[in-house]
C-alpha cells in the first residue's frame, strides 16, 4: 500500500469504525467493543506503516478536491504530523481497553454513542495531523470540537450540560472569532495557506502585524489552553475519565499545541519569527500560563481538577518551547507532546481507577490508598514524577531539550519558568504520593481492592510507556530533527 493511499485510509478507518459501532451496538455490547478495538488497531497499523517513508525523507501527500478556487482539501505527512498521528492512534488502543473496563464497571449509559463519538474524534485528529494547509486544519479542528461535545456532556445532568456548553462555547468562539480571521489574513497576504518548511509569510508581513497575526493564531487555537482562553478545560472535567484522557492525552489539547507548533514552523518560519521583535510576547504569556496554572493547581482538592490545571501548565511548556524559536527547543516541544501524553493519560487512568474501585474523588481521601491499590498508585506515582521531570521518566527527556533550547537562545524567562514550575509541580504532586503510600488510612474506610482488570492493565501499560520513553526516544528525536539540519549537534 502506497503512503498516499495510507493517508486516505487513516482518515476512513475511524469513520468506518464509527459506523460499525453504531450497527454492532444494536446487536451486542461485546461486538460493539470488538469493533472499537479492531478499528483502533487497524488505524495504528495504517499510521505506523507510514513511518519508514518518513524516515526515508519522503513527504506523502493527497488532495481530495478544491473547496474554493485555489483552496484545496489537502493532506500531507510530515514529521510533526506523523508524531501526533502515531501518538493518538497508538493511545486509542489503550484508551479503548480502559474504556471497556471503566464504562462497564460504572454502568455508564449511552455507551454506543460514547464509542461512536470517540471514533469520530480520532478521524478528526487524523485530519488535523495530516492537514496540508490552514483551511484543512481549521475544518478538522472544528469537527474535533463538535464530535467531542457529546462526550463531555455524556452524563446528561444539568451541571454537566452547562459545563459542556462552556467547553463548546469557548472553543467555537475562539476558532471562529480569531483562528479563522488569522487564516483569511494569511491567505490574503501570502496568497497561500499551504504548510511549507521555512514558512510562507516572509516578505509579505512585517512590524507589529507579525505579533498581531501570531496572537490571532495562538488565542484562536483555544485547545492549546493558553490563558485566558483556558477555562473550557477545567469545565470539561465533568466528562467520564476515558473522555478526560481523550481531552488531555490522546487528541484535543494535543491538537491545540500541535497546531501552534505547526503554524510557527510551517506558516511563520522559525528564523523569520525569531527576527521579529513583535513576536517576543509569546514566551512571556506561555511562562505566565505555566506558573499561574501551577499555582492554581496547588489549591485544588479535587483530583481531576488538579490534573486539569496541571494540563493547562504542561501545554504551555510546548507553546513556550515553540516560542523559544531554537532547534533544540522545537524538538523539545514535539517530545513534550509525547511525554505529557504518556504521563497525563496514566494520571487520569489512575484517577478513574480510584473512582471506580473506591468512589473517591478528593485528594484528602487518598490517605493510605496505596496499600489497597498498589498497581494503580504505582502508576500514578510514575505519571506524577514524569510531570515533575524526574528521571527515568519521559518528562525528564522533554524538559531537558526545552531547557537546552532555552540556553541555546539565552532565554532567561524560559529557563526561570522551567525551574520554578518544576518546583511547583513537585509541591502539588509529592504530597499526594506521600499521603497515598505512607499516611495511615482513616478508620472506617470502605473495603476495596483494585479496579477491574482492563482498567489496571491499561494504566500499567501507559506507566510502562512513560518509563520506556526515557530509554527509547531516539526515533522521535531523529524524526523531528529532520525539520532542523544539525539540530541535535
Amino acid at each position: 500500500m502506497s503512503a498516499d493511499n495510507a493517508i486516505v485510509l487513516a482518515l476512513c478507518v475511524p469513520l468506518a469504525t464509527a459506523a460499525g459501532i453504531q450497527v454492532a451496538g444494536r446487536i451486542s455490547d461485546n461486538l460493539r467493543e470488538a469493533v472499537t478495538l479492531v478499528g483502533a488497531v487497524t488505524l495504528a497499523w495504517v499510521v505506523w506503516g507510514m513511518l519508514p517513508a518518513l524516515f526515508a525523507g519522503e513527504r506523502p501527500a493527497v488532495m481530495l478536491g478544491e473547496l474554493l478556487p485555489g483552496v484545496a482539501l489537502a493532506f500531507e505527512v510530515e514529521p510533526l504530523g506523523m508524531l501526533f498521528a502515531a501518538l493518538a492512534s497508538g493511545l486509542w488502543i489503550i484508551n479503548s481497553v480502559y474504556s471497556i473496563g471503566y464504562m462497564r464497571a460504572n454502568q455508564e449509559r449511552k455507551q454506543t454513542r460514547f464509542y461512536t463519538c470517540f471514533a469520530l474524534a480520532l478521524a478528526a485528529t487524523m485530519g488535523i495531523a495530516f492537514s496540508g494547509n490552514l483551511i484543512t486544519l481549521f475544518l478538522c479542528y472544528e469537527i474535533l470540537t463538535l464530535s467531542t461535545y457529546p462526550l463531555v456532556s455524556h452524563k446528561g445532568d444539568e451541571h454537566t450540560v452547562r459545563s459542556a456548553r462552556v467547553y463548546l462555547g469557548i472553543l467555537l468562539c475562539t476558532s471562529i472569532g480569531l483562528f479563522l480571521p488569522a487564516i483569511i489574513w494569511t491567505y490574503h497576504v501570502a496568497g497561500t495557506g499551504d504548510f511549507t518548511l521555512g514558512g510562507i509569510l516572509e516578505g509579505h508581513i512585517d512590524g507589529a502585524d507579525i505579533g498581531l497575526l501570531l496572537a490571532l493564531f495562538v488565542f484562536g487555537v483555544g485547545k492549546a489552553a493558553v490563558m485566558p482562553v483556558h477555562r473550557w478545560l477545567p469545565s470539561a472535567m465533568v466528562a467520564p475519565t476515558p473522555v478526560s484522557a481523550l481531552l488531555h492525552a490522546v487528541a484535543v489539547v494535543k491538537a491545540g499545541v500541535f497546531s501552534i507548533a505547526k503554524i510557527i514552523v510551517y506558516v511563520f518560519g522559525v528564523d523569520f519569527l525569531f527576527a521579529a521583535p513583535s513576536a517576543n510576547w509569546l514566551v512571556f504569556i506561555a511562562a505566565f500560563t505555566i506558573l499561574a496554572a501551577s499555582l492554581v493547581a496547588l489549591r485544588q482538592q479535587n483530583i481531576k481538577r488538579l490534573l486539569a490545571y496541571s494540563t493547562v501548565a504542561q501545554l504551555s511548556y510546548v507553546v513556550m518551547a515553540a516560542a523559544v524559536l531554537k532547534p533544540l527547543a522545537e524538538i523539545g516541544a514535539a517530545i513534550h507532546m509525547v511525554a505529557h501524553a504518556f504521563g497525563k493519560i496514566t494520571l487520569f487512568f489512575a484517577a478513574g481507577a480510584i473512582y471506580t474501585a473506591a468512589k473517591k474523588t478528593e485528594i484528602h481521601q487518598l490517605r493510605g490508598i496505596g496499600k489497597r491499590m498498589p498497581w494503580t498508585m504505582a502508576a500514578f506515582t510514575i505519571g506524577a514524577l514524569s510531570m515533575i521531570g524526574v528521571p527515568p521518566t519521559a518528562g525528564f527527556v522533554s524538559k531537558w531539550y526545552i531547557l537546552a533550547g532555552a540556553f541555546q537562545a539565552d532565554n532567561l524567562v524560559a529557563i526561570f519558568t522551567i525551574i520554578a514550575s518544576t518546583v511547583l509541580n513537585a509541591m502539588y504532586f509529592l504530597p499526594i504520593i506521600f499521603m497515598a503510600w505512607f499516611a495511615k488510612e482513616p478508620s472506617g474506610s470502605k473495603d476495596h481492592g483494585e479496579a477491574p482488570l482492563l482498567v489496571v492493565l491499561a494504566l500499567c501499560l501507559t506507566a510502562t510507556l512513560t518509563l520506556g520513553f526515557f530509554f527509547f526516544n531516539g526515533p522521535v528525536i531523529e524524526l523531528e530533527a529532520q525539520l532542523f539540519q544539525g539540530a541535535t549537534q
